[in-house]
């Protein structure tokens, strides 16, 4: 399991967690989620096998959530 932290531009309001949390959740290879409101950063837990960190990146933006950075462990 590899582990990524997406930080993104200030979240607005609290449904942009259950937004974001919902969608990872249920995207094939990724296996933890939890979105941080107050320092607008989402980190995950995933299988670098069957999914990259660029596509988790991805699917964040295409939810309109701009990606400013992110870092792996």
């Amino acid at each position: 399991m590899k582990k990524a932290v997406y930080q993104l531009e200030p979240l607005t309001c609290p449904s942009c967690i259950k937004k974001i949390e919902s969608t990872l959740t249920k995207t094939e290879g990724i296996d933890s989620v939890k979105v941080l409101f107050n320092s607008s950063k989402v980190r995950t837990q995933f299988d670098e096998s069957k999914i990259e960190a660029s596509t988790i990146q991805d699917t964040i933006q295409k939810l309109g959530y701009p990606v400013l950075s992110s870092k792996f462990a």
